[in-house]
């Protein structure tokens, strides 16, 4: 009986703690992106993430920003393979690409700069080179859509689903990184 009591109780504590784990991680997600400005989407594609572990409002707001780089590259993918019939379409469609690519770059610098994030004098830099550049990212695509304001139809209705799917998490993200601007100048510096 004692041999089946230990590889129970066993199997019942590794389940606990995977799921204390995956609680806390949504507990983090749920308590961050309420006040997002798309809270749904945030919750839904933060809690569905599986790159590195998040345990820290840096790890999410990283994290989201992962996650928009993802979609942008997808986004962009479906750029390039749209066909166009008129000049308009093909002007709106050719500058829409070039601004995705431009977000797209900003995204990795900013993914760059949270390598290497830390407390101290260089900060406040560091989280105003973030803030800019997602902001940015998030201004090249309502650049993106503004060129499809004058189209009509089905082209016009695709890229502003695909685009508008970016722009959220974007501003998501930028929710998440002004975030935790915020709660670093709260913490005591030492």
């Amino acid at each position: 009986m004692k041999t089946l009591l230990l590889p129970l109780f066993l199997l019942h504590l590794i389940s606990s703690i995977i799921t204390t784990s995956s609680s806390s991680v949504s507990d983090i997600v749920r308590s961050s992106c309420v006040h997002a400005s798309y809270p749904t989407i945030c919750i839904r594609t933060l809690s569905s993430y599986s790159g590195s572990a998040i345990n820290t409002p840096q790890d999410l707001a990283q994290a989201a920003v992962k996650i928009t780089l993802s979609r942008a590259h997808k986004a962009s993918g479906f750029l390039s393979q749209v066909k166009v019939d008129s000049k308009r379409e093909k002007g709106a469609l050719s500058d829409c690409i070039e601004q995705m690519g431009d977000s797209m770059e900003e995204l990795r610098k900013s993914l760059s700069e949270f390598k290497h994030l830390r407390r101290g004098n260089a900060f406040k830099w560091q989280m105003s080179n973030l803030e800019t550049w997602v902001s940015a990212a998030l201004t090249n695509e309502d650049t993106c859509l503004d060129g499809f304001k004058e189209i009509d139809g089905k082209i016009r209705s695709d890229v502003k689903r695909k685009i508008t799917n970016v722009a959220r998490v974007t501003s998501n993200a930028l929710y998440l990184i002004n975030r935790l601007d915020d709660s670093r100048n709260k913490i005591p510096h030492p």
